[in-house]
Parts: structure tokens; C-alpha cells; sequence
């Protein structure tokens, strides 16, 4: 989990990324990957073929990020010098690096039906998807592990106790990583409130709005998403970034609950006796839910009822 926090004076606004007439983000705008501003940046000296290659190539990460020159040039009907050459004209010296910057560019625009689709065309088999799902949760647990930093979880578990109204939003594949949804009383916060929002890639319309609402009332705000890049890390205060890479069309939250469960701990640890308190109640309130195995009399009883029913 790596944490970010937005530049002092940094003007933000909502909506998509402006385009130029080639349908490529000028350098600088908010949306902009690496690939995206090395791209507009090369733009004037780029001739009218490789401005519809390099068009082609960014509308269609999923296609061609796995790709060799060799294989990209079939693909697009193109001799491997061709690539080469404007690989070169982008500023890259090896291929390699295009194709990390590629990556980094499909993941940001990534789509359930693009990681499926993604997925569906290597040969494996059901096992070794199963196998290769699991290997990159580890390496999303590991890239968190390795990347932690404890004082900002301290930090974040004190606003949150500091806090008189909390709010954490999350929708779609996110949901159950909120621990409340109650996006309508985002009206209702104020300086003294924290909204917590939880949104990856492309981030959905609704938890971005919650956001630039908060931060329009001047409610502090804080995300979690899964690169500095994502419309959560522009608009809030601060963020986590946790990576939700996997082949599930639907991203895997095992990091994210991980960093989660961290945060609880440091809340936890902040006011122990509070939180005793407060499970000693909870503890009481659930002793008639747990199960037990029934007495033989309340098993007759339960089978009478049954009948009678």
C-alpha cells in the first residue's frame, strides 16, 4: 500500500480529459498515463500513419500490451521496423519499456469485460488460471506488506477518531469493502466529518461525486484505489493505493481488505479500553446467535411446531 496526498494548490475539476483532434490527452491533463503525455508531447513531429497507429494501440491496450514488436507488427499489419521506429519517436529506447508504460495505461483504463477478455486468450488451463489468480494475490499482499507505512495508518485511525460523523463509500465490486454506504448524507458533513472513498481504475461516476461534494463542503476526504493516477487519488486529500490486479474480470480485494484491516487495528490500539467497551457489548448482543446443538426436548418441540404448521 503506498499512500499519496494531493499538491497544495492543485485546481481540480470534473470530467473526462480534454483531447486533441487526434483524440490524444495533451501532456498535463488529469487522465494523462506516462504512455498519454509521452504521446502528446511527440505529437508535433509525429507523421499522420503513426498518429493512427498510436491511436489504435492506446484504444486498445488489452490487444497489444502482451505483445512482442514482432507480434504488434502483425497485428497491425505493419513491418517491425515500423514499431520500432515510432517505440523510438515516444522517447523509448527499448521496447520493453514501451510495453511496461502499455501496461500501466491498460490497467489504469481496465474493464471487467477487458480483463475477461484478456484472460479468455491465453492458453491455460482451468488450474493454472486458478494458480496464476492466486499468485498475484500474493504479490498484491506482498507489494502492500513491503510498502506499508505505519504512521500513515496511525494517522489516519486518529481523523477517524477525531471524527464526529464518518461516511466510507463504495459501489459496484467496491460495496463490500464499505463498511457503511449511506451516500445520501454526504450533504449532511461537515469540517469536522471524514468521508472515506473506495474506487479503482477509471473510478464509478457516483463515489467521484461524493468526493468533489465533500471536498466542495469542505469535508476532509481520503480513498482508497489502486494508483495515483485514479480520479479518488486526484480529488481527495489523501490516499492509500493498493493494487486489486488480478485475472477475475472483477479485480481481486485482497490487498484492499488487508490495508483495511490494518486501519481497524490501529483504531483499535488507539482507545483499547474504548474498544473493549464497546465489543464487551457487542459480545453480550450475540451470545443468542452463535450456534449450539439443540436438547432433545427442543427438538421435539421445533418438530412440533412443524407439523403444526
Amino acid at each position: 500500500m503506498r499512500a499519496g496526498q494531493r499538491a497544495d494548490g492543485q485546481n481540480v475539476a470534473m470530467g473526462a480529459s480534454p483531447k486533441s483532434r487526434d483524440g490524444i490527452s495533451p501532456a498535463g491533463a488529469p487522465w494523462t498515463t506516462t504512455l498519454e503525455a509521452r504521446v502528446a508531447q511527440a505529437q508535433p513531429n509525429l507523421s499522420a500513419s503513426r498518429k493512427r497507429l498510436i491511436r489504435e494501440i492506446l484504444d486498445h491496450p488489452e490487444d497489444t500490451y502482451f505483445l512482442s514488436s514482432r507480434a504488434l507488427a502483425k497485428h497491425y499489419d505493419v513491418n517491425t521496423a515500423t514499431i520500432v521506429r515510432t517505440v523510438q519517436a515516444l522517447g523509448y529506447q527499448r521496447f520493453a519499456d514501451f510495453t511496461a508504460d502499455l501496461r500501466s495505461h491498460f490497467v489504469t483504463h481496465i474493464t471487467p469485460y477487458a480483463v475477461m477478455k484478456s484472460t479468455a486468450r491465453e492458453k491455460r488451463s482451468i488450474a493454472d488460471h486458478i494458480n496464476h489468480s492466486l499468485e498475484m494475490d500474493e504479490r498484491n499482499l506482498h507489494a502492500l506488506h513491503s510498502s506499508l507505512d505505519v504512521a500513515r495508518v496511525t494517522e489516519l485511525a486518529r481523523r477517524v477518531h477525531r471524527a464526529h460523523r464518518i461516511v466510507v463509500i463504495g459501489i459496484d465490486f467496491a460495496a463490500s469493502l464499505s463498511h457503511m454506504l449511506a451516500y445520501a448524507k454526504i450533504f449532511l458533513l461537515g469540517p469536522k466529518d471524514l468521508l472515506i472513498a473506495i474506487s479503482f481504475g477509471r473510478c464509478l461516476q457516483d463515489t467521484v461525486d461524493a468526493v468533489l461534494v465533500a471536498h466542495k463542503n469542505g469535508v476532509p476526504t481520503f480513498g482508497i484505489t489502486d494508483s495515483d493516477k485514479t480520479p479518488i487519488a486526484r480529488f481527495c486529500d489523501s490516499f492509500w493505493i493498493t493494487s486489486i490486479a488480478n485475472p477475475s474480470f472483477h479485480g481481486s480485494y485482497v490487498a484492499p481488505l488487508a490495508a483495511m484491516n490494518a486501519l481497524l487495528i490501529a483504531c483499535a490500539q488507539i482507545k483499547p479500553q474504548q474498544s473493549l467497551a464497546v465489543l464487551r457489548r457487542k459480545e453480550q448482543e450475540f451470545r443468542s446467535r452463535w450456534y449450539s446443538p439443540r436438547t432433545p426436548a427442543e427438538e421435539q418441540a421445533g418438530n412440533g411446531q412443524r407439523k403444526k404448521g
